[in-house]
C-alpha cells in the first residue's frame, strides 16, 4: 500500500556514526596523534521510523483504517539507552536486556547507507569542524528513486562522555584535563520526494537545536524532528506550496507544476555557474547518447545537485540507466560497470578513476573541464548538439541573470531573515522557470521534426529517412541518439500522442506552416521562401492575422501546397516564448505539539482539517484550481484520521475542480478497505455511490497499451493488397487507403495481383531520390521573385526545346514555367493550372523523325505552348491533365485538399514510371489519374447556388487513414489581441469526431490548432461554450467533459447523469452566463451553477428518449421522441405539451427549433423529409407541413437569423449526397438547396450568424463553410 498512499516528507531518519567503545579503543595510547588515526567504519546507531506514537495510541488512531499497512522488513532495536555508545547499536556487541521490533522500509539498504553518509571516511578530529550537508539518491530495481539528505556534525568526547559541538570542549579546556577529540556524526533523512532545499533547511534547524544538548537529549530531539517531518504531507501538483515552522526558519514545500512534471527544489542554475554554455551542451550530448559518465568535485553536495540538475534538464526525457551521484571510496569499482551510467566521485579519486576506467567521460565540476579516461585507445567522438539548437540555447543562457547579488544591488538591505529568504526564493523560482524553459526549448529544437517521420497507425519510425534529412554536421549526433533507450521511450510517448511538456511547447511554438502541415500531407519539397532564405535571410516575416471574430473568407488565401521542409527548416534562434510567472499560493500547516501522544496527533489533524475547511469556505468558486488542492489535502487529513467517507467526499469534489490530481489508485484502495457499515453508508449517498462505481469499473477495464515501436524496413516477401497498404503507410509516402489501392493497381499492371520486394524497393528508392533531388533545386533570385513564397517545385523535366526557348519545364502546385538555360537562367511562364483550356500530346516532324510534343493552350494567351519532350511527353501529358483537373475540382468545391491530392497523384505517377521502366509504365501511371478520370467519366457539376454560397472546405481527418464522421461542431468567438489579456484568443472551430476525438481549428486561418485530443472513448453528442474559459462537451458515456480553453485541456467533469448526455444549453442574464442546463436520454434535466459546478435542480421528465432542449422566456422546451414538453425552469412544472398523436404527422420527433417572435415551433421527425410547424398559442391545431424535395431524411437543423438551415441526406444527379435546405421562416419556402457534401450532413453550427458550418458523415468527413443570409 506504500505505493498508493502518499508518503509524508520523511520515510526514515537515521543517526550514523562510530560506536563509543570503538572510538575509545582507538584513542587508547594515541594521546595527541589524532591526525594519524585510520578512519573508522561508520554504523547506524539509531533508527527513527514511523509510527512515532505508542502502539496502543496507534490502534486508536487507525481504528477502521487499514491503509497504512506498508510492507517493511524488521530488525531489533534496543530499548535501554544508558550511553550513546550502547544505544540502539546494530552490531549486538552488548547484550540487550529487552528489545522490540522496529520496521524499516523494504527498499532502504542499511548496509551501504553508512558509507554514503561518510563518503570520504569517518575521521576523528582534534578540533571541531563546520557542519556539512550533502545529498543522496537511491534507485531500486524498478527505477523508483528515493532521496536522502545528510547533515554531518561533530561532538566532543572525553573520558567516555560526549557532548555536541563546543560545550564539552570549552569545559575540559578550563579544567586542564586531557584534550578532547571531536567525533563526527550524521543525521540522514530519507524521503520519497526530492525536497533537497527544504530538507536541507530542516536539518540546518535541527543542528542549531542540537548544540546545547548531550547525547541522550540529542536522540529525543532527532526523534521529535523525524516525527514532525513524518506528519507533513507532500502538496498535490499545482499552484499551492505548503509552509511549516521549523524554528528558526519557515520551511516551504514546493509542489510540482503538474502531475507529469518533476518536483524541483534545488537551484537549477548551478551547472550554468560551473560550466560554460558550450560545456553544458557537451554534457547534454553525453547524457543523450547514454555514455558512461563520472562527475568529480571536492564538494560532495555539488555532485548530487549538479547531476540531479542535468536529470531535470532532460525532462520530459528520462535517464534510464544506473544513477549514483555519490560513490564512497569503497565503491569506486562501480565505475568498472560495462553499461551506461552516471556516477559521482570526489576529486581526490580523479587520477585513479581516469587511469583504471575505460571509455569514461570525466567531468570536473570544480574547473568546468570535460575529459576522457586514459585507457581509451581512440579518443571518444562526442558529437556536437545540432548547430541551430545549440545557437539558440547559448543565446538564451547568455541572457539569464544567474547571480542573486546583482539582483540586490538596487534594493535596500534586508533587516529581516525571513524577508531575505522570501526575496531569494522568489528570485530563484523565477530563474528556475527560465532555466527549465531554456532546457525544454533545447530538447524541442533537437527533436521537433521526429514527428514528421512517424506513422501512428502502425507505430513506425523511419529512422533512415529522418537521418537523411538532418544537416551533414548533425547526422553523427542523431545517429548515436537514435540508438538509445531514452530516445526509444521518447518515441513511445510521441506515438501515444502524449501531451507532455515537449508536446505542449512544440504545439505552442508551431509556426503557421507547421499547422498547415497537419492539413496538407504531401511530400516534402523545398519551399520558395526557404530557397530564398538560403541566399539571404528573410527581412521580415508575415505577421499572423489577429481578428476579433470570424474572418471574411474571401480575404483569406490558403496555401495551395505544403509548407514543409524538414532538413532546411530554420530553428527559431530568437528567445522563445517564455511562460509567464504563475502565481503561487502558500498554505501554513498548523503547529505540531510535543510530546507526541495520540492527543497531540489528533489535535494536529483536527487543526489541519479546520484550517483547510476555512480556506475552502473563503475561496470564490471561480478559483477551482486552489479549491482542488485544498480538497485533496483535506481528503488526506481525513484519511489519516480514519474518516474514510469524509476522505472520499473530498476526493469526489476533485472531479468538479481539477480532475488531473484525482488519486484513482488511492480512492480504489479506500473503497476496497471500507468496513461493511461504512460501505452501506456510502451507497446511501448518490454522489459517493457513483464515485465508487466509476473507480471500481475503471479497475475492471484493463486497457492493453500498445507500446511497441518499429523501425521502417523494406519488405522481404511478396505482398498482397492488405500488406502493401500497410507497408506504404509505414513508409510515410501516402496514407489514404483509396490512393494506395490505385497505386497497387498501377504497380501490378499486366501481372498477378501481388507486388514483389524488388518492385517495392525500386518504387520506394525512386520516390526518395526524386524527393531528395527536389530539395536540392536552387532557383536563381530572378526566378524566385515570380513565385509565391509557399510554392514548391515538385518536378523538373529534362532540358527540352520549346517555342518559348530551351530550358526545363518546372511544376509547382500552382503553375508550369520554363526555367530557361544559358548565361542568365530566367523565368518564362507557361500556364497557371486554373487558366488551362486544353492539353494535347502529339508529334511534330523533324527531318525523318516524329518527335513527341506536348501542347498546352491557355485562356490568357493566344499562342499555344509546345515542348518537344520526347520520351517524357506521355508522362508530362498525364501530369498536366491531372493537375488541371485537380485544380478545377479544388476551385469548384472550394476545397484546397483536391490540389494536394492531385500533387500526390502526379508524384506517384512519376515514381511508378521511374520504377517500372517498361513499355507498360505509362499505362500503369494512368491508373493514378484520379481527377482526370472523374472529369471525363462523371462530370460533377456544382450547382450555381452551391458554388455561390460555399466559401471553403476543411478536413479534420487530415492525416488519418480513413475519413471520420463529424458528430458535433461548435464555433467559439475570439478576441482582438491574445498578447493583451490571458483570456483572449483567436476564434476556434471545435469538431467532434468518432470515439471521443476532438480537433480544434484556428478559425482565423483554418489551420489546425489542436490535433485530436480525446474525451473518453464514446461518441460525443453536444458542445457548448458556457463561458469564455469553458467549453462543455456531452458524451454517450453520460459524462460532461469541461475543457479549459486557455490550456486546451480537460481537468473537470460532471458525472451526475446516468444516461447519454444529449444536449447542453446556457441561460444568460444581462449578457452573462448564469445557469447551464443539461439533458440525458433517460429524461433527466439538470440545472448547474456554472461557477461552482454544483447541481441547482434536477427534474425527471415523465417520458424517456429526451434528445434536445431549448430555453426561452423562463421556459425549458424538451424534445423527446414521443412529444415536445414545455416546463418552468425554476419549478420544472409542465406547462405545455406537443404530441404527435396523429399517425400521419410523424413517427417520432428528431429535433426542433423555436421562432418565439412568430409564436412557432418547427420540428422534424426521424426517417422523414418533412418539417412540421406548430403555433404555440394553439397546439391542438394541425401543424403546417413543409416537404423537402429530393430529401431522403432530415438529420439536423439550426436557426440562423430568420432562416432554418436543415441538414439531410438527399439526391443529386441520381447519387446520394449530403444536402442543406435553407428555409425562410417568413415565407415557409425553401430559398436554397446546397449540395456540398458527398455524404449525409451530420452537424451544423453558426458562426456569429455570418457563416454556417456543416459536417458530413464518414464517407467524406469534411466541413463546409457557407455564407449565411
Amino acid at each position: 500500500m506504500e505505493d498508493v498512499l502518499p508518503s509524508g516528507l520523511l520515510e526514515i531518519c537515521l543517526l550514523v556514526g562510530a560506536p563509543g567503545e570503538r572510538v575509545r579503543a582507538l584513542l587508547q595510547g594515541t594521546q595527541r596523534r589524532l591526525k594519524s588515526l585510520p578512519p573508522l567504519d561508520p554504523e547506524v546507531l539509531s533508527v527513527f521510523v514511523p509510527p512515532f506514537i505508542s502502539r496502543d495510541d496507534l490502534q486508536v488512531i487507525n481504528a477502521g483504517n487499514n491503509l497504512n499497512k506498508s510492507k517493511r522488513r524488521s530488525f531489533r532495536k534496543k530499548k535501554e539507552r544508558p550511553k550513546i555508545e550502547n544505544a540502539k547499536s546494530l552490531n549486538r556487541e552488548q547484550k540487550a536486556p529487552d528489545t522490540e521490533d522496529v520496521t524499516v522500509p523494504k527498499d532502504i539498504d542499511l548496509i551501504a547507507l553508512p558509507q554514503l553518509c561518510f563518503p570520504g571516511g569517518l575521521y576523528i578530529s582534534s578540533e571541531s569542524k563546520e557542519d556539512h550537508i550533502h545529498f543522496l539518491v537511491f534507485t531500486d530495481v524498478c527505477g523508483n528513486r528515493t532521496y536522502g539528505v545528510v547533515a554531518q556534525y561533530y561532538q566532543s568526547m572525553q573520558d567516555g562522555s560526549s557532548s555536541s559541538n563546543g560545550r564539552g570542549h570549552w569545559e575540559s579546556a578550563q579544567t586542564g584535563k586531557v584534550p578532547v577529540c571531536f567525533v563526527p556524526f550524521a543525521v540522514c533523512v530519507i524521503s520519497r520526494y526530492p525536497y533537497f532545499n527544504a530538507l536541507k533547511d530542516c536539518l540546518s534547524c535541527l543542528l542549531v537545536q542540537l548544540r546545547p544538548f548531550r547525547d541522550l537529549d540529542v536522540e529525543e530531539h532527532i526523534k521529535e524532528f523525524a516525527a514532525k517531518l513524518f506528519l507533513i504531507p507532500s502538496p498535490p501538483p499545482g499552484p499551492l506550496h505548503l509552509v511549516f515552522n521549523m524554528k528558526p526558519l519557515q520551511i516551504i514545500i514546493p509542489s510540482r507544476e503538474d502531475p507529469d512534471s518533476p518536483i524541483i527544489d534545488l537551484d537549477l542554475h548551478l551547472p550554468l555557474l560551473c560550466f560554460k554554455p558550450e560545456k553544458v551542451l557537451q554534457i547534454m550530448t553525453c547524457i543523450l547518447t547514454e555514455q558512461r559518465i563520472v562527475f568529480f568535485s571536492s564538494d560532495w553536495a555539488l555532485l548530487t545537485l549538479v547531476a540531479e540538475c542535468f536529470m531535470l534538464y532532460l525532462h520530459p526525457l528520462q535517464w534510464q540507466h544506473t544513477f549514483v551521484p555519490i560513490l564512497s571510496r569503497q565503491m569506486l569499482d562501480f565505475v568498472m560497470a560495462p553499461t551506461s551510467f552516471l556516477m559521482g566521485c570526489h576529486i581526490d579519486h580523479f587520477g585513479e578513476v581516469s587511469t583504471e576506467g575505460e571509455d569514461l567521460i570525466l567531468i570536473n565540476i570544480d574547473n568546468g573541464d570535460i575529459t576522457h579516461s586514459k585507457m581509451v585507445e581512440e579518443e571518444l567522438d562526442i558529437p556536437d548538439v545540432p548547430a541551430q539548437a545549440a545557437e539558440t540555447f547559448i543565446k538564451r543562457v547568455e541572457g539569464l541573470q544567474l547571480h542573486f547579488d546583482l539582483e540586490l544591488c538596487h534594493l535596500r538591505a534586508s533587516t529581516d531573515l525571513g524577508e531575505l529568504q522570501t526575496r531569494r526564493r522568489a528570485w530563484q523560482q523565477k530563474l528556475n522557470m527560465d532555466v527549465q524553459q531554456t532546457m525544454l526549448q533545447l530538447i524541442v529544437n533537437i527533436f521537433r521534426e521526429v514527428k514528421d517521420h512517424l506513422n501512428y497507425e502502425h507505430r513506425v519510425f523511419n529512422s533512415e529517412e529522418f537521418l537523411k534529412t538532418r544537416a551533414i554536421g548533425d547526422q553523427l549526433f542523431y545517429k548515436k541518439v537514435l540508438e538509445t533507450y531514452m530516445f526509444h521511450s521518447f518515441l513511445k510517448a510521441r506515438l501515444n500522442r502524449k501531451m507532455d511538456a515537449f508536446a505542449q511547447l512544440d504545439l505552442s511554438t508551431q509556426s503557421e506552416e507547421d499547422r498547415f502541415d497537419l492539413m496538407f500531407l504531401t511530400p516534402r519539397r523545398l519551399m520558395i521562401e526557404k530557397m530564398a532564405s538560403k541566399r539571404v535571410s528573410a527581412e521580415r516575416k508575415a505577421s499572423r492575422r489577429m481578428v476579433i471574430s470570424m474572418p471574411n473568407l474571401q480575404d483569406i488565401k490558403l496555401p495551395e501546397g505544403p509548407i514543409r521542409n524538414s532538413s532546411l527548416r530554420k530553428v527559431e534562434t530568437s528567445v522563445a516564448v517564455r511562460t509567464p510567472s504563475k502565481s503561487i499560493t502558500t498554505f501554513k500547516i498548523p503547529e505540531i505539539h510535543f510530546p507526541l501522544m495520540f492527543q497531540c496527533v489528533h489535535s494536529y489533524y483536527t487543526d489541519f482539517f479546520n484550517h483547510l475547511s476555512k480556506a475552502i469556505s473563503t475561496l470564490p468558486p471561480e478559483n477551482s484550481a486552489m479549491l482542488a488542492r485544498y480538497f485533496y489535502l483535506r481528503g488526506l487529513v481525513s484519511l489519516m484520521q480514519g474518516k474514510l467517507l469524509n476522505a472520499l467526499s473530498d476526493f469526489q469534489n476533485l472531479e468538479k475542480t481539477d480532475l488531473r490530481i484525482f488519486p484513482t489508485d488511492l480512492v480504489r484502495k479506500i473503497v476496497e478497505t471500507l468496513p461493511r457499515s461504512e460501505r452501506l453508508q456510502a451507497d446511501r449517498k448518490p454522489e459517493l455511490k457513483r464515485l465508487i462505481s466509476r473507480v471500481m469499473e475503471k479497475q475492471r477495464e484493463v486497457l492493453k497499451v500498445d507500446d511497441h515501436v518499429k523501425n521502417f524496413e523494406l519488405p522481404k516477401t511478396h505482398m498482397q493488397l492488405d500488406d502493401f497498404v500497410k507497408r506504404i503507410q509505414e513508409s510515410g509516402i501516402v496514407r489514404d487507403i483509396d490512393t494506395i489501392h490505385r497505386l497497387f493497381d498501377a504497380l501490378t499492371v499486366g501481372q498477378q495481383k501481388q507486388i514483389d520486394p524488388e518492385t517495392f524497393r525500386d518504387f520506394y528508392n525512386y520516390w526518395k531520390e526524386t524527393e531528395a533531388e527536389a530539395q536540392e533545386v536552387n532557383l536563381p533570385p530572378a526566378v524566385i521573385e515570380h513565385l509565391d513564397k509557399n510554392e514548391c517545385v515538385y518536378k523538373l523535366s529534362c532540358s527540352v526545346k520549346t517555342n518559348y526557348g530551351v530550358g526545363k519545364i518546372a511544376l509547382t502546385q500552382k503553375r508550369l514555367f520554363l526555367l530557361t538555360e544559358g548565361g542568365h537562367p530566367g523565368y518564362v511562364p507557361i500556364a497557371a493550372f486554373r487558366d488551362i483550356e486544353d492539353v494535347k500530346s502529339t508529334t511534330v516532324a523533324f527531318l525523318l523523325l516524329r518527335i513527341p510534343t506536348l501542347r498546352i493552350k491557355t485562356l490568357s494567351k493566344k499562342e499555344v505552348f509546345e515542348a518537344n519532350l520526347k520520351t517524357e511527353c506521355d508522362l508530362w501529358y498525364l501530369i498536366v491533365k491531372e493537375m488541371w483537373a485537380g485544380k478545377k475540382m479544388a476551385y469548384d468545391h472550394k476545397d484546397p485538399q483536391y490540389i494536394q491530392q492531385a500533387l500526390t497523384n502526379v508524384l506517384l505517377m512519376d515514381a511508378v514510371v521511374g520504377a517500372l521502366q517498361s513499355s507498360k509504365s505509362i499505362y500503369a501511371a494512368s491508373k493514378l489519374s484520379y481527377f482526370d478520370r472523374m472529369k471525363n467519366e462523371v462530370p460533377m457539376m456544382v450547382p450555381k447556388t452551391t458554388a455561390e454560397t460555399l466559401k471553403h472546405k476543411i478536413n479534420p481527418s487530415a492525416g488519418e487513414t480513413f475519413p471520420q464522421a463529424i458528430d458535433v461542431l461548435l464555433y467559439t468567438p475570439g478576441h482582438l489581441d491574445p498578447s493583451e489579456r490571458l483570456d483572449n484568443a483567436h476564434p476556434k472551430l471545435w469538431c467532434a469526431l468518432n470515439e471521443g476525438k476532438v480537433v480544434v481549428f484556428d478559425a482565423s486561418t483554418w489551420s489546425i490548432q489542436q490535433h485530436c485530443f480525446k474525451m473518453g472513448r464514446s461518441k460525443l453528442t453536444c458542445m457548448v461554450m458556457v463561458e469564455q474559459s469553458q467549453v462543455w462537451i456531452g458524451s454517450q458515456d453520460s459524462i460532461i467533459y469541461i475543457i479549459n480553453t486557455h490550456s486546451m485541456s480537460c481537468n473537470k467533469q460532471l458525472n451526475d447523469h446516468r444516461s447519454d448526455v444529449t444536449d447542453i444549453i446556457v441561460e444568460k442574464k444581462n449578457g452573462t452566463p448564469s445557469e447551464a442546463y443539461s439533458s440525458s436520454l433517460d429524461g433527466t434535466v439538470i440545472a448547474w451553477n456554472i461557477s461552482t459546478l454544483k447541481v441547482n435542480r434536477v427534474f425527471q421528465l415523465p417520458c424517456q428518449n429526451l434528445t434536445s432542449i431549448r430555453l426561452h422566456n423562463g421556459q425549458l422546451w424538451c424534445c423527446t421522441r414521443s412529444c415536445i414538453l414545455v416546463v418552468s425552469t425554476h419549478e420544472f412544472r409542465p406547462q405545455m405539451k406537443i404530441e404527435h398523436h396523429l399517425k400521419d404527422v410523424c413517427s417520432s420527433f428528431l429535433g426542433f427549433q423555436l421562432f418565439p417572435e412568430r409564436d412557432e415551433v418547427w420540428a422534424s421527425s426521424s426517417r422523414s423529409s418533412d418539417l412540421y410547424i406548430w403555433n404555440t398559442k394553439d397546439l391542438s391545431s394541425t401543424p403546417q407541413k413543409i416537404h423537402l424535395q429530393d430529401c431522403s431524411e432530415i438529420t439536423c437543423m439550426i436557426r440562423v437569423k430568420n432562416q432554418l438551415w436543415v441538414g439531410s441526406s438527399g439526391w443529386l444527379q441520381g447519387k446520394s449526397r449530403g444536402k442543406i435546405y435553407v428555409i425562410s421562416a417568413e415565407s415557409k419556402s425553401v430559398e436554397k438547396e446546397l449540395v456540398g457534401h458527398a455524404d449525409v450532413v451530420k452537424a451544423l453550427c453558426s458562426a456569429e450568424d455570418r457563416y454556417v458550418l456543416s459536417g458530413s458523415g464518414k464517407e467524406e468527413g469534411k466541413i463546409a463553410i457557407w455564407k449565411a443570409g
